[in-house]
Protein backbone atom coordinates (compact mmCIF):
# COMPACT_ATOMS: atom_id res chain seq x y z
CA UNK A 1 0.00 0.00 0.00
CA UNK A 2 1.23 3.47 -0.68
CA UNK A 3 1.87 5.28 2.86
CA UNK A 4 1.93 8.60 1.10
CA UNK A 5 -1.90 8.97 0.61
CA UNK A 6 -3.26 9.13 4.17
CA UNK A 7 -7.13 9.35 5.06
CA UNK A 8 -8.78 11.81 7.46
CA UNK A 9 -12.40 13.27 8.31
CA UNK A 10 -12.65 17.27 8.40
CA UNK A 11 -14.46 16.98 11.56
CA UNK A 12 -17.90 16.91 12.53
CA UNK A 13 -19.65 13.96 12.68
CA UNK A 14 -23.56 13.78 13.24
CA UNK A 15 -24.58 13.57 16.98
CA UNK A 16 -26.11 10.77 18.42
CA UNK A 17 -29.50 11.01 19.23
CA UNK A 18 -29.06 9.82 22.60
CA UNK A 19 -27.14 12.41 23.67
CA UNK A 20 -29.68 15.23 22.22
CA UNK A 21 -32.03 13.45 24.15
CA UNK A 22 -30.06 13.12 27.65
CA UNK A 23 -27.89 16.19 27.32
CA UNK A 24 -25.07 15.61 30.17
CA UNK A 25 -21.01 15.81 30.65
CA UNK A 26 -21.23 11.77 31.16
CA UNK A 27 -23.48 11.21 28.01
CA UNK A 28 -20.84 13.51 26.02
CA UNK A 29 -17.72 11.80 27.26
CA UNK A 30 -19.37 8.14 25.96
CA UNK A 31 -20.41 10.18 22.59
CA UNK A 32 -17.07 10.90 22.02
CA UNK A 33 -15.68 7.95 22.35
CA UNK A 34 -18.46 6.22 20.18
CA UNK A 35 -17.43 8.76 17.46
CA UNK A 36 -13.79 8.04 17.77
CA UNK A 37 -14.09 4.13 17.96
CA UNK A 38 -16.55 4.34 14.94
CA UNK A 39 -13.72 6.24 12.75
CA UNK A 40 -11.14 3.84 14.13
CA UNK A 41 -13.35 0.72 12.93
CA UNK A 42 -13.75 2.38 9.59
CA UNK A 43 -9.64 2.68 8.93
CA UNK A 44 -9.73 6.70 9.31
CA UNK A 45 -5.69 7.52 9.32
CA UNK A 46 -6.64 10.88 11.48
CA UNK A 47 -9.46 10.78 12.99
CA UNK A 48 -11.51 13.79 15.20
CA UNK A 49 -13.49 14.34 18.20
CA UNK A 50 -16.64 14.66 15.70
CA UNK A 51 -16.30 18.35 17.03
CA UNK A 52 -18.44 17.24 19.80
CA UNK A 53 -15.84 19.12 21.86
CA UNK A 54 -17.96 21.65 21.33
CA UNK A 55 -21.25 20.10 22.20
CA UNK A 56 -23.23 22.15 24.46
CA UNK A 57 -25.15 20.31 26.76
CA UNK A 58 -27.62 23.96 27.78
CA UNK A 59 -27.66 23.75 23.90
CA UNK A 60 -27.88 20.20 22.41
CA UNK A 61 -29.34 21.99 19.18
CA UNK A 62 -26.73 24.15 17.82
CA UNK A 63 -23.84 23.49 16.13
CA UNK A 64 -20.54 25.28 18.13
CA UNK A 65 -18.57 25.85 15.07
CA UNK A 66 -18.70 29.94 15.88
CA UNK A 67 -20.42 29.98 19.17
CA UNK A 68 -17.83 27.87 20.89
CA UNK A 69 -14.92 30.12 20.78
CA UNK A 70 -16.89 33.26 20.80
CA UNK A 71 -18.92 33.35 23.67
CA UNK A 72 -16.22 33.02 26.44
CA UNK A 73 -14.49 35.12 25.09
CA UNK A 74 -13.61 38.78 27.51
CA UNK A 75 -14.89 41.74 25.68
CA UNK A 76 -17.23 40.17 23.50
CA UNK A 77 -21.08 40.60 24.67
CA UNK A 78 -24.11 38.63 23.13
CA UNK A 79 -26.93 41.32 24.36
CA UNK A 80 -27.29 43.86 21.68
CA UNK A 81 -29.49 46.62 21.25
CA UNK A 82 -32.01 47.21 18.20
CA UNK A 83 -29.70 48.89 16.37
CA UNK A 84 -26.79 46.87 16.57
CA UNK A 85 -28.96 44.25 15.64
CA UNK A 86 -30.45 46.17 12.42
CA UNK A 87 -26.69 46.93 11.68
CA UNK A 88 -25.56 43.12 11.61
CA UNK A 89 -28.86 41.77 9.05
CA UNK A 90 -27.51 44.98 6.98
CA UNK A 91 -24.36 43.03 6.76
CA UNK A 92 -23.90 41.29 3.01
CA UNK A 93 -23.14 37.48 3.45
CA UNK A 94 -24.71 36.08 6.18
CA UNK A 95 -28.46 36.12 5.51
CA UNK A 96 -27.99 32.10 6.99
CA UNK A 97 -27.33 33.82 10.04
CA UNK A 98 -30.10 36.05 11.93
CA UNK A 99 -28.13 37.65 14.43
CA UNK A 100 -24.27 38.27 15.38
CA UNK A 101 -22.54 36.51 17.60
CA UNK A 102 -21.78 38.97 19.59
CA UNK A 103 -20.69 42.85 19.74
CA UNK A 104 -16.97 43.68 21.10
CA UNK A 105 -16.92 46.29 22.80
CA UNK A 106 -13.64 46.27 24.65
CA UNK A 107 -10.53 44.50 24.02
CA UNK A 108 -10.65 40.83 23.42
CA UNK A 109 -9.02 38.11 25.98
CA UNK A 110 -9.67 34.49 26.56
CA UNK A 111 -11.91 34.85 29.21
CA UNK A 112 -13.22 31.45 30.28
CA UNK A 113 -12.11 29.81 26.68
CA UNK A 114 -10.15 26.61 27.78
CA UNK A 115 -9.62 25.04 24.59
CA UNK A 116 -6.67 22.61 27.12
CA UNK A 117 -9.29 20.68 28.47
CA UNK A 118 -11.61 19.47 25.73
CA UNK A 119 -8.53 18.78 23.63
CA UNK A 120 -7.08 16.46 27.07
CA UNK A 121 -10.44 15.06 27.21
CA UNK A 122 -9.66 13.33 23.54
CA UNK A 123 -6.72 12.73 24.19
CA UNK A 124 -7.29 10.35 26.95
CA UNK A 125 -10.33 8.41 25.15
CA UNK A 126 -7.93 7.27 22.17
CA UNK A 127 -4.64 6.12 21.27
CA UNK A 128 -4.86 7.09 17.83
CA UNK A 129 -3.70 10.03 15.83
CA UNK A 130 -6.59 12.48 16.15
CA UNK A 131 -6.54 15.91 14.88
CA UNK A 132 -7.81 18.97 17.20
CA UNK A 133 -10.05 21.82 14.83
CA UNK A 134 -10.45 25.12 15.05
CA UNK A 135 -12.41 27.99 13.19
CA UNK A 136 -10.48 30.71 11.28
CA UNK A 137 -9.99 34.49 13.21
CA UNK A 138 -11.06 35.62 10.45
CA UNK A 139 -14.43 33.65 10.38
CA UNK A 140 -15.30 34.52 13.52
CA UNK A 141 -14.50 37.99 13.30
CA UNK A 142 -17.09 38.41 10.49
CA UNK A 143 -19.74 37.47 12.48
CA UNK A 144 -19.12 39.91 14.91
CA UNK A 145 -20.13 43.36 15.27
CA UNK A 146 -16.93 45.31 16.28
CA UNK A 147 -16.88 48.27 18.19
CA UNK A 148 -13.86 48.47 19.55
CA UNK A 149 -10.86 47.76 17.14
CA UNK A 150 -12.88 49.47 13.98
CA UNK A 151 -10.34 47.65 12.35
CA UNK A 152 -11.05 43.97 10.56
CA UNK A 153 -7.23 42.88 10.54
CA UNK A 154 -6.76 44.16 14.16
CA UNK A 155 -10.51 42.30 14.91
CA UNK A 156 -9.11 39.51 13.53
CA UNK A 157 -5.52 39.62 15.26
CA UNK A 158 -6.98 39.82 18.68
CA UNK A 159 -9.14 36.91 18.46
CA UNK A 160 -5.79 34.65 16.69
CA UNK A 161 -3.73 35.66 19.77
CA UNK A 162 -6.22 34.35 21.95
CA UNK A 163 -6.56 31.32 19.86
CA UNK A 164 -2.89 30.69 19.38
CA UNK A 165 -2.08 31.12 22.92
CA UNK A 166 -4.50 27.97 23.70
CA UNK A 167 -3.19 25.93 20.90
CA UNK A 168 0.46 26.09 21.92
CA UNK A 169 -0.42 25.24 25.45
CA UNK A 170 -1.96 21.63 24.07
CA UNK A 171 0.37 21.06 21.72
CA UNK A 172 -1.34 19.08 19.50
CA UNK A 173 0.04 16.19 17.18
CA UNK A 174 -2.51 17.52 14.29
CA UNK A 175 -4.09 21.16 13.99
CA UNK A 176 -6.51 22.15 11.58
CA UNK A 177 -7.97 25.78 11.14
CA UNK A 178 -11.76 26.01 9.36
CA UNK A 179 -12.33 28.82 7.11
CA UNK A 180 -15.75 28.68 4.92
CA UNK A 181 -16.52 32.85 4.86
CA UNK A 182 -13.58 34.13 2.53
CA UNK A 183 -14.14 32.14 -0.63
CA UNK A 184 -17.02 35.04 -0.73
CA UNK A 185 -14.19 37.60 0.11
CA UNK A 186 -11.30 36.88 -1.62
CA UNK A 187 -9.92 40.31 -1.66
CA UNK A 188 -9.65 39.43 2.33
CA UNK A 189 -7.04 37.06 1.56
CA UNK A 190 -3.91 38.59 3.16
CA UNK A 191 -6.13 39.37 6.05
CA UNK A 192 -7.58 35.80 6.61
CA UNK A 193 -3.86 34.13 6.68
CA UNK A 194 -2.21 36.23 8.75
CA UNK A 195 -5.02 35.48 11.56
CA UNK A 196 -4.61 31.21 10.62
CA UNK A 197 -0.82 31.52 10.66
CA UNK A 198 -0.92 33.28 13.75
CA UNK A 199 -2.52 29.96 15.05
CA UNK A 200 -0.05 27.65 12.75
CA UNK A 201 2.61 29.70 14.61
CA UNK A 202 1.82 27.83 17.95
CA UNK A 203 2.35 24.29 16.57
CA UNK A 204 5.48 24.62 14.23
CA UNK A 205 6.41 20.58 14.77
CA UNK A 206 2.68 19.35 14.42
CA UNK A 207 0.55 18.54 10.83
CA UNK A 208 -0.90 22.06 10.11
CA UNK A 209 -3.85 21.79 8.14
CA UNK A 210 -6.44 24.47 6.77
CA UNK A 211 -9.58 23.45 5.54
CA UNK A 212 -11.29 25.76 3.16
CA UNK A 213 -14.91 25.18 2.03
CA UNK A 214 -18.17 27.29 0.78
CA UNK A 215 -19.96 26.28 2.87
CA UNK A 216 -21.82 24.14 4.84
CA UNK A 217 -25.31 25.53 6.18
CA UNK A 218 -28.10 22.82 6.07
CA UNK A 219 -26.41 21.18 3.32
CA UNK A 220 -26.21 24.35 1.29
CA UNK A 221 -23.27 26.42 -0.25
CA UNK A 222 -23.51 29.90 1.26
CA UNK A 223 -20.41 31.62 -0.53
CA UNK A 224 -19.48 31.40 -4.36
CA UNK A 225 -16.65 31.82 -6.48
CA UNK A 226 -13.60 29.57 -7.61
CA UNK A 227 -10.43 28.20 -6.16
CA UNK A 228 -8.53 30.30 -8.91
CA UNK A 229 -9.41 33.58 -7.17
CA UNK A 230 -7.75 32.16 -3.82
CA UNK A 231 -4.56 31.17 -4.95
CA UNK A 232 -2.95 34.29 -3.02
CA UNK A 233 -4.20 33.09 -0.44
CA UNK A 234 -3.37 29.68 -0.24
CA UNK A 235 0.36 30.72 -0.94
CA UNK A 236 0.40 33.13 2.19
CA UNK A 237 -0.61 29.91 4.46
CA UNK A 238 2.41 28.89 6.52
CA UNK A 239 0.17 25.40 6.74
CA UNK A 240 1.95 21.87 5.90
CA UNK A 241 -1.16 20.84 3.83
CA UNK A 242 -5.27 22.01 2.66
CA UNK A 243 -8.15 20.12 2.87
CA UNK A 244 -10.11 21.17 0.10
CA UNK A 245 -13.73 20.08 -1.06
CA UNK A 246 -14.23 18.66 -4.59
CA UNK A 247 -16.57 16.25 -5.02
CA UNK A 248 -19.75 18.23 -4.73
CA UNK A 249 -18.10 20.93 -7.27
CA UNK A 250 -16.35 18.35 -9.60
CA UNK A 251 -12.09 17.92 -10.05
CA UNK A 252 -12.46 20.21 -13.31
CA UNK A 253 -10.50 23.02 -10.36
CA UNK A 254 -7.38 21.02 -9.48
CA UNK A 255 -5.05 21.80 -12.59
CA UNK A 256 -5.06 25.72 -10.53
CA UNK A 257 -3.43 24.24 -8.02
CA UNK A 258 -0.14 23.47 -9.96
CA UNK A 259 0.33 27.14 -9.22
CA UNK A 260 0.40 25.61 -5.32
CA UNK A 261 3.32 26.20 -3.64
CA UNK A 262 5.85 22.98 -3.48
CA UNK A 263 5.93 22.85 0.33
CA UNK A 264 1.98 22.49 0.75
CA UNK A 265 0.41 19.36 0.27
CA UNK A 266 -3.14 18.85 -1.22
CA UNK A 267 -6.35 17.25 0.39
CA UNK A 268 -8.62 16.60 -2.15
CA UNK A 269 -12.33 15.98 -1.30
CA UNK A 270 -13.59 12.76 -2.53
CA UNK A 271 -17.12 12.05 -0.10
CA UNK A 272 -19.76 14.52 -1.28
CA UNK A 273 -21.34 15.50 2.28
CA UNK A 274 -24.46 17.16 0.76
CA UNK A 275 -25.48 13.42 -0.90
CA UNK A 276 -26.93 10.52 0.82
CA UNK A 277 -25.72 8.36 -2.17
CA UNK A 278 -22.55 6.38 -1.13
CA UNK A 279 -19.80 6.52 -3.15
CA UNK A 280 -18.32 3.00 -4.17
CA UNK A 281 -14.94 2.26 -3.61
CA UNK A 282 -14.04 1.96 -7.10
CA UNK A 283 -15.91 5.87 -7.86
CA UNK A 284 -13.06 6.70 -5.17
CA UNK A 285 -10.06 5.33 -6.52
CA UNK A 286 -11.38 6.45 -10.10
CA UNK A 287 -11.33 10.32 -8.52
CA UNK A 288 -7.84 9.72 -6.42
CA UNK A 289 -6.38 8.29 -9.87
CA UNK A 290 -7.59 11.43 -11.85
CA UNK A 291 -6.24 14.08 -9.54
CA UNK A 292 -3.14 11.80 -9.47
CA UNK A 293 -2.87 12.12 -13.16
CA UNK A 294 -3.03 16.11 -13.12
CA UNK A 295 -1.28 17.39 -10.13
CA UNK A 296 1.34 13.85 -9.66
CA UNK A 297 1.55 11.68 -6.58
CA UNK A 298 3.97 14.01 -4.28
CA UNK A 299 1.17 16.88 -4.39
CA UNK A 300 -2.02 14.39 -3.17
CA UNK A 301 -0.97 13.36 0.28
CA UNK A 302 -4.36 13.00 1.62
CA UNK A 303 -8.16 12.87 1.04
CA UNK A 304 -11.54 13.50 2.62
CA UNK A 305 -14.86 14.18 2.32
CA UNK A 306 -15.50 17.94 1.27
CA UNK A 307 -16.55 18.92 4.47
CA UNK A 308 -17.98 17.57 7.86
CA UNK A 309 -20.56 15.23 7.97
CA UNK A 310 -22.98 16.87 10.90
CA UNK A 311 -26.21 16.92 8.44
CA UNK A 312 -25.72 13.42 7.47
CA UNK A 313 -27.35 10.44 9.24
CA UNK A 314 -25.09 8.61 11.41
CA UNK A 315 -25.28 5.08 8.84
CA UNK A 316 -24.79 6.95 5.94
CA UNK A 317 -21.55 9.07 7.19
CA UNK A 318 -19.98 5.73 8.91
CA UNK A 319 -20.80 3.81 5.17
CA UNK A 320 -18.80 6.98 3.39
CA UNK A 321 -16.01 6.76 5.48
CA UNK A 322 -15.79 2.93 5.12
CA UNK A 323 -15.65 3.37 1.30
CA UNK A 324 -13.10 6.29 1.40
CA UNK A 325 -10.67 4.16 3.15
CA UNK A 326 -11.54 1.04 0.91
CA UNK A 327 -11.34 3.33 -2.42
CA UNK A 328 -7.45 4.64 -1.25
CA UNK A 329 -6.79 1.14 -0.70
CA UNK A 330 -8.02 0.08 -4.08
CA UNK A 331 -6.26 2.55 -5.53
CA UNK A 332 -2.82 1.50 -3.95
CA UNK A 333 -2.32 -1.82 -4.90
Amino acid sequence: MNPTIQTTVVGSYPVPEWLRMMPNSLNLRDAIMVVLKTQELSGIDVISDGELSRFDVNHPETNGMIDYFIRPMSGIYSTLTHDELTAFREKSGFGFRAKPAGVVREAIGPGTLDLVEDYELVSSLTNSQFKFTVTSPYMLAKTLLDHFYHDLEGLVLAIADVIHDQVKSMNPSFIQVDEANLPGSPQDAGIAAKGINRILEAVPSSTRGVHLCFGNYGGQSIQKGFFQELMPFFNALECDHLVLEFARRGYKELDVFKELKPEISLGIGLIDIKDNEVESPEEVARRIEGAVKILGEDRIKWIHPDCGFWMLQRSIADRKMKSLVAGRDLFCK
